[in-house]
């Protein structure tokens, strides 16, 4: 009875093997997800905390320039990242960029410049990442423009709580290439 428990297990294992073997090595997709988040609370509560949080696609240059018309290109509404929407989501109502936001959901896009860009929010409509249309936009907010000395291998957002006493606030940093962007966030 044993010996045929085991070439059944044996047969199983073969069987599974074979199907994996049949269906490919797995490979990782070209482009991972990135996230960042910040928890706001009061302090020496029980409260919950609250969030803001970035969900985005992390594409990477691969020796690619990153300002071509398949990449991120000029004049542009482009969806900051890779497969699917970038998006914000807040749990408190926040101004960005002087603009103020009720808590929920937002997808992010930017229009890139030579000289400027500006950051386009959109109400979350369940939109599909590849379509952009600006009857979705909520508003538009110029973003501080550095170039960097060294370029930045991978998309990158940030979520940059300040530590100073008050309410809280911050900044929205994303980076890619030589191309850094910021605006400030505060809670309303």
């Amino acid at each position: 009875m044993k010996q045929l428990s085991a070439l059944r297990v044996g047969l199983l294992c073969s069987i599974a093997a074979t199907t994996l073997h049949a269906q490919g090595a797995l490979r990782p997709e070209p482009s991972g997800r990135g996230s960042s988040e910040v928890h706001l609370g009061v302090p020496q509560s029980d409260a919950k905390p609250l969030s803001i949080k970035l969900d985005y696609g992390q594409p990477h240059l691969r020796g690619r320039a990153l300002h071509t018309d398949s990449l991120v290109p000029y004049d542009k509404p482009w969806r900051m990242g890779a497969n699917e929407n970038t998006t914000l989501t807040t749990e408190v109502d926040l101004v960005l960029g002087g603009v103020t936001l009720p808590k929920g959901s937002y997808v992010l896009y930017t229009i890139p410049g030579r000289n400027t860009w500006k950051l386009v929010i959109q109400r979350s409509v369940g939109q599909p990442a590849i379509v952009y249309s600006d009857s979705n936009d909520v508003a538009r907010i110029d973003l501080r423009h550095t170039t960097l000395t060294s370029p930045i291998e991978s998309f990158t957002m940030w979520l940059i709580p300040s530590t100073t006493p008050g309410p809280g606030r911050g900044e929205l940093r994303l980076a890619w290439g030589t191309d850094q962007l910021s605006a400030d966030w505060s809670v309303k």
